[in-house]
């Protein structure tokens, strides 16, 4: 796991500072070593983070006759598999490591390569023979790559702080990125919270030729068609998801030259991810959990469950809202968006702990809720369903009977409640009916906005405008699966929650349930397996109930969820909260309206940040991290940046330029 960097310039050669200015700033992510290539047109470069074969591998690297060059991000964990293939082919190699294998398949196969990676990567291919610089990201999303064009300079980096120490500007919020945010929760690629700085959507690559610049997709979620199911039984489909499961995490596990840890939250996804390491190697195996002060939040009944059948050697870092709120500049930070939820925050101090406890790489289960339709979200799209199907209120009533039955104020114990929430918009038609809900909750935040922040909101039917051909035709679930995979997944599960919380720490995360070959087969899966009845994951409960305890397979979902407004205000507020927060500070960015952020912040104020609504937490939550990062961006405030953490330390500089630069 890396940070990677450059510069294309179709006028003047471009100067090497500017990618030593932005390595400087990423060095957090790569901090064993750096490296530089630059030519005529083009300056690559590199901050590494040294996982497989740690003593070569240095970056950028080219082919053997140094005509194809990358700076890459991420790991090809089928590399040893298509390194044979490409020897087969001709392909002369000098080193073990995967980014090796990117230079020869993209001889071989061009933008081909692409579909036949296995893997999380963000990449920048530079080929002499075409004079094309090529900018792909992994099918998902879980590395970041963003982009500037200013005349004829594009520059890229991992973050978006490296690119604006580059060009020495500020951050001046999009108020389209804003508007997305507060529809999606993030913004929707290529948009980003950022005038001015794009991003290479997941699943795509980007080719820049002669000054032209244009983005085409190599894949994208695709779900079956509605109708008869295949014909495997469900035992059939279980055993196949255990099996391409068993292979994505030693695929994740063993193909690393430093120590693997996991994460443990004590629900099912990362139970099975941690039982199959602790099934499948003969290492004692580290694993790493979060642990609440708040009883509420607190999961670590569950993850102590979990220790004690594997015999894991645990690590667990406990967490109060003061350690939320004296830590969240930071996180806001590295997270470098508007946030709605503190829960970032934990998920920064357990990779801090996973680095004090010497480790590079950890094994986690995101994604599996989004693959194989592990979230509440589906399950009330499923009721939702049923209502618009059968207006009979017996019927309704028997659709949420068994919805959330461990809630004092359960659907089915309070059918005015249950009316208003399932009859509201209650369109069969509507290809985002699933969404609508959550949508329309995060957009009540939008009247907080500054005018000159607010726009007339085309957000949902945009999205809904993008969605692939033929995709009116897929299950309801396959619909709500790939708006969840397009919006919330990459934007803020895998970014503010993922990778940017781990690489602050310069820990690499990966992602078994997002392996090529489970999300396949996951998507294959007949809709009433992934959701039997109002069982969630129902497969994936059936294909590890030997490995798993069942009182953990059993459990009432819980999701991941930390102290918000409660953070900020119980202990009394933290001296940066006003700061960033006077009327002084609000008129200098001019993003919120004063007056309801004074209201909103009296009333946090007055019941210690206690029993606000959803909204009001979101509303708090969003108000201190935009004025933060502005803060901390150079943003509207016009506050100096902050500065880079560490020199960086050059190990490889290639220079094959052959124009003057004086």
């Amino acid at each position: 796991m890396c940070g990677i960097c450059g510069v294309h310039s179709s006028a003047a050669p471009p100067d090497p500072g500017q990618a030593t200015t932005m390595m400087a700033h990423l060095i957090h992510r790569g901090p064993d070593a750096g490296g530089y290539y630059v030519d005529d047109q083009v300056v690559l470069g590199h901050t590494r983070l040294a996982i497989v074969d740690t003593d070569n591998g240095l970056q950028p690297m080219c082919n053997e006759d140094s005509l194809v060059w990358v700076t890459f991000n991420g790991e090809i964990f089928n590399h040893v598999e298509l390194r044979e293939q490409l020897r087969d082919r001709g392909h002369r190699f000098r080193t073990r490591c995967d980014t090796e294998v990117i230079v020869h398949a993209w001889e071989e196969w061009g933008p081909g390569s692409f579909d036949r990676f296995n893997g999380q990567w963000a990449l920048a291919l530079w080929d002499r023979r075409t004079e094309e610089l090529v900018l792909c990201r992994d099918r998902y999303g879980v590395r970041p790559l963003y982009y500037t064009r200013d005349g004829d300079q594009l520059r890229f980096a991992s973050e978006i702080t490296a690119l604006l120490a580059a060009s020495g500007a500020g951050a001046e919020l999009d108020p389209a990125g804003m508007d997305q945010t507060l529809t999606f929760w993030a913004p929707l690629a290529p948009t980003t919270p950022f005038l001015g700085v794009r991003q290479v959507p997941p699943g795509c690559y980007l080719r820049l030729v002669g000054g032209r610049e244009t983005t085409s997709r190599y894949w994208s979620p695709g779900f079956p068609e509605a109708g008869p199911a295949d014909q495997a039984s469900e035992e059939e489909h279980a055993g196949a998801l255990r099996e391409s499961l068993i292979n994505a995490v030693r695929l994740r596990f063993e193909r690393s030259d430093v120590p693997v840890g996991a994460y443990l939250s004590g629900g099912i996804d990362s139970s099975v991810t941690a039982a199959l390491i602790a099934s499948f190697t003969d290492v004692e195996v580290d694993t790493f959990s979060v642990r609440f002060d708040s009883a509420e939040h607190d999961e670590g009944r569950y993850q102590r469950l979990l220790t004690d059948s594997l015999g894991t050697r645990h690590h667990e870092v406990r967490v109060s809202g003061r350690d939320i709120a004296e830590v969240f500049p930071e996180v806001v930070r590295h997270a470098e968006h508007p946030l709605l939820r503190t829960a970032p925050a934990p998920m920064f101090l357990l990779s801090r702990l996973v680095h004090e406890c010497g480790y590079k790489v950890v094994v986690t289960g995101e994604g599996a809720d989004e693959v194989l339709a592990g979230y509440d979200l589906f399950l009330e799209a499923k009721v939702r369903q049923r209502w618009g199907a059968d207006p009979d209120p017996a019927a309704r009533q028997r659709a949420v009977a068994g919805l959330y039955p461990w809630m004092t104020r359960s659907p089915a114990r309070a059918p005015a409640f249950a009316a208003a929430f399932f009859g509201r918009n209650l369109d069969l038609a509507d290809p985002a009916m699933s969404h609508r809900p959550r949508w329309d909750t995060t957009a009540m935040i939008k009247p907080m906005l500054a005018d000159r922040m607010r726009v007339e909101s085309t957000a949902a039917d945009d999205l809904i405008a993008r969605m692939p051909p033929g995709s009116e035709r897929w299950e309801m679930l396959g619909r709500a699966q790939w708006l969840e995979m397009t919006t919330l997944l990459p934007g803020y599960i895998l970014a503010s929650q993922g990778d940017r919380m781990l690489m602050a720490n310069s820990v690499e995360g990966r992602f078994p349930f997002l392996d090529a070959d489970v999300g396949r087969l996951a998507a294959s899966l007949p809709a009433e397996q992934k959701i039997a009845g109002l069982d969630e994951k129902h497969l994936l409960k059936r294909a590890f109930a030997d490995l798993v305890p069942r009182e953990i397979l059993t459990r009432p979902k819980q999701p991941y969820r930390s102290p918000d407004a409660e953070s900020f205000f119980a202990d009394g507020a933290p001296d940066w909260v006003g700061d960033v927060t006077c009327e002084a500070a609000l008129n200098r960015t001019g993003v919120f309206r004063p007056d309801m952020v004074a209201a909103l912040l009296a009333k946090a104020r007055r019941r210690d940040g206690r029993g606000l609504s959803n909204t009001d937490n979101m509303r708090v939550v969003l108000v201190l991290s935009t004025q933060l990062l502005l803060e901390q961006l150079g943003g509207q405030d016009a506050r100096p940046r902050r500065p880079p953490t560490a020199p960086v330390v050059l190990d490889s500089v290639l220079d094959f330029r052959t124009r003057s630069t004086s």
